[in-house]
This record gives C-alpha cells, structure tokens and sequence, in this order.
C-alpha cells in the first residue's frame, strides 16, 4: 500500500498480494458472488475479451456484444452493515488482477477528505478524485486496446454523496456533488478508461435515481443464509472439540430466532461470536466446545439491521 494521493485517497493497493488474496480465500459464503462480479468488471475494463470470444462461438463481433462498451463500469454494492459489501470492494480488484493478468490499483476515497463539510468542497473533491484517477490510467491501453493496468474506485458510505436529487430538502451544493460524481463516471465511460468505480452503501433506495441507472450491477448483499454460516464457521473453528452436527446447530442457533426476525451478519460471527468463544474457551483453560459456543452466543446479539428501531 501507498499513502493516500494529495489527500484525496486513503491509502492505495497495487494488486496482486499474498494479503489481499487472504482477505478474497475468507470470503466463505460469497465466492459464486465474487465470480460473478469479477466476470462482469474484466469484460467491462476490457471490453476485447468479450469481442475474442463472440468471434469465437459465433463467428463474429455480435450487435449484443458490441452493446457492452456502451455500459458504464460502475457497480453498486448495497446491503446491511456487516454483510461484506465493503470487504468484496476492497479485495475484488485481487481477483480482477487474477481474472485479467493485470496489475491493479485501489483507490479508496478518503473519509476524512469527505468529513469536513465546506460548502463547494465535496465538489471539488469528487472533480479531483475523477481528474486523478483519469489521468493515471489515461495511456493504459496498448495499441491492440487491451488494459495494461486496471483501477477501482471505491467510494464507501456512497449515499453521503450520491443522495437523490429529488430530496426537497437537499441543499444545492449536495446537488451539485451528485453532478459532478455523474461527470466523473460518464467521463470515465466516454474515455474508456478501465476504471471500475465501485459506490457502497447501506440505503439503496437513498442513491439518486441517475446513478442508479448508469450502474453496470447492483448487487444487493444479504445476510449470510444457514448454509453460509455453516460453511464459514466450519472455517472458523476448525480444529476445535466441536463436530459437524454441532456445526450445524451452531448455524440454526445463530439464524432467526423468536422476538428476532433476523440472523447474525458476516461481521458477527468473525469478529464478535467466533472471537469471543475463543477468549471464553482460552479463559477457564479449556478446549472450545458446544457448550461454550452455546453460552456464548444466548449473550452476544447479531447487530441489528441498518435503521430498525429497538421495540
């Protein structure tokens, strides 16, 4: 990683690296996901991919294959805290560069860049993040067209910034920033730059309708089903006392339950259920085991979702 660019950034990636495909092997419960977007963002960075294979399979560059260049790659991840939206964006550009064979760059927008709140700033850092990214990768592409070098823009807490115009309340300088974030990506597109920018957020339906509508995907990330708990704690707690059938129960046990209509997310069980049963277990000096695991979680909440009020 590289300090952040002017200030503009926070602390950029190059992928590949061995640590970022760490993260992306951790990612249990969301691999079919991942293929997927990496699938879509290759062909969208490079769009000559798609031309080899229609000219393969059909003989020729299809009308339906040439409609791709007119997509703008941007994608939107959308979903509650803790169901890995964020973390897919940071690492995607690990299996991009993988996928592409290309060297990738990340480039996170910075929080504290965006928290100062002058009026006109959020503006004008939107135009120079855009300026910036454009320039770096303005002669990436070969004579042949295909991408030397590949970047993500990632933008977190996307609907600060990209809140619907049609908001009575909205303030004109909020306005203008959702402008110029439309500039920044329909420039990119017109460029043909291979950029993926990437908007993350909580509140979909906060996102003005414009940026909506240029999104190559909208991926909506749900809270990990029984199976994907079951396949993640499997991961997790390998090794331990605990046997399959208590896996399994240990994933109907972290699901719904009565007063609760909603399981625990991703978060959750890494960095909250799972640590704590191991500090627990390590404690009183034994082996971690079902009734442990079992205590543990009749004490640890799954984090409520993103705007439910307490009864």
């Amino acid at each position: 990683m590289t300090e952040g660019i002017e200030g503009l950034f926070a602390r950029t990636e190059e992928f590949p690296n061995q640590g970022a495909q760490a993260r992306l092997a951790a990612l249990v419960g969301l691999e079919e996901t991942v293929d997927r977007l990496v699938s879509e963002a290759v062909v969208l960075l490079d769009p000559d991919l798609a031309n080899a294979w229609s000219s393969k399979v059909h003989g020729k560059v299809i009308p339906a294959v040439l409609a791709l260049r007119d997509r703008t790659p941007m994608f939107i991840f959308a979903g509650d805290v803790g169901v890995g939206k964020t973390e897919v964006a940071e690492v995607l550009g690990q299996a991009i560069s993988r996928a592409a064979d290309a060297d990738v760059t990340l480039y996170p927008l910075s929080l504290t860049a965006r928290g100062r709140g002058a009026v006109g700033e959020m503006t004008t850092l939107l135009t120079r993040a855009f300026e910036r990214v454009s320039k770096d990768f303005a002669r990436t592409r070969r004579a042949d067209g295909k991408a030397a070098a590949m970047g993500v823009l990632l933008i977190d807490e996307a609907d600060a910034l990209a809140q619907s115009r049609e908001l009575a309340q909205m303030h004109h300088e909020d306005r203008a920033g959702v402008n110029a974030l439309l500039r920044g990506i329909d420039g990119m597109r017109t460029d043909r730059l291979p950029v993926l920018t990437i908007l993350c957020t909580n509140r979909l339906e906060a996102i003005d309708p414009a940026v909506q509508r240029r999104a190559a995907a909208i991926q909506v990330f749900e809270r990990p089903a029984i199976e994907q708990r079951a396949a993640l704690l499997v991961r997790l707690l390998s090794g331990t006392k605990l046997q399959p059938g208590n896996i399994d129960d240990l994933a109907r046990a972290t699901g719904d339950a009565e007063g609760r209509g909603y399981g625990y997310t991703y978060s959750d069980l890494r960095q909250r259920l799972v640590p704590e049963i191991t500090l627990t277990a390590y404690r009183r000096g034994t082996a971690i085991d079902m009734t442990i695991a079992l205590e543990v979680i009749a004490r640890t909440s799954p984090t409520r979702p993103f705007g439910l009020k307490d009864e």
